[in-house]
């Protein structure tokens, strides 16, 4: 067993960031986590010194996207409200599946809590089993204590999709695939601008929250938010920060569509209330 003095946040950080622009490495004689990161001024020269002492560096292997929506997926199974659960089990339907997930808890805060403490113990012990893997044996403890095995979520089944009939995502694009072939083509500038306000709005509201997350004092690091299964990790971090035009739409459209987008607007919401 290699004993070393781990630096457990960069660590942890290395773990939960799955993007193929980054890639970690761990320095068995010091403890101190490397990465390099496509477009970073320093990665060259810390890929050189990786590679000219690569006996003393471990590749870090993050917990993949594909495993991390399994988690996601079994947390949806999890929950009781029948109508919370219906609605995640929506909004992890197809790409984008991680920021629908998070702009739905948002409005929970008791099970995004709860998403977040169990995606913590899961990404912890994911960490535990890949350092006993590689022989290494820490000589600091983690601020979290002792890694154990993931809870379990309970009885709740997920909603199930009976065989040969559509999951509700693909069920509801397909209806509003349906209604859009209905418009006549002088109402379709309103209906895109009404979608792209709704895309838009989408972005903004994860947005905050990631900011809410890193500035939260109580949220520790394993809190940040994971990547989509589909997509890189830049892809849902790298978003428009402008907080200021909430209620536009992503583009302009002609002053009429715009008004009639607004209109759809305020009709969606009164059809909410």
């Amino acid at each position: 067993m290699k004993k070393i003095p781990i630096h457990w946040d960069d660590l942890e950080s290395a773990f939960e960031r799955n993007s193929p622009d980054t890639e970690s490495f761990l320095d068995i004689t010091a403890g101190h986590v490397v990465s390099l990161t496509a477009g970073d001024p320093e990665a060259p020269s810390l890929k050189a010194k990786v590679a000219q002492n690569i006996a003393n560096y471990i590749r870090v292997d993050p917990a993949s996207s594909r495993e991390q929506y399994r988690w996601m997926e079994r947390f949806v199974g999890s929950v009781t409200d029948p109508q919370l659960r219906e609605r995640l089990v929506m909004a992890i339907d197809g790409k984008g599946a991680f920021r629908r997930f998070k702009d739905v808890l948002l409005a929970y805060p008791a099970e995004r809590e709860r998403w977040f403490t169990y995606r913590a113990d899961l990404l912890h012990w994911h960490m535990h089993q890949w350092l006993i893997e590689h022989e290494i044996e820490p000589t600091t403890s983690p601020p979290w204590g002792e890694a154990k095995p993931p809870p379990d979520l309970g009885d709740a089944p997920p909603m199930p999709i009976p065989h040969g009939t559509e999951a509700p995502g693909e069920a509801l694009r397909r209806q509003a695939r349906e209604l859009i072939d209905t418009l006549p083509a002088i109402e379709l500038p309103s209906a895109i601008a009404f979608l792209e306000f709704l895309g838009q709005r989408g972005q903004k509201v994860e947005t905050r929250a990631d900011r809410a997350g890193r500035s939260s004092a109580s949220t520790p690091p394993a809190h940040r938010d994971d990547a989509d299964a589909d997509e890189p990790e830049s892809s849902d971090d790298d978003l428009d920060s402008d907080e200021d035009s909430d209620d536009a739409p992503a583009h302009s459209a002609s002053a009429s569509g715009g008004r009639q987008a607004s209109r759809g607007v305020s009709l969606a919401a009164a059809g909410k209330d």
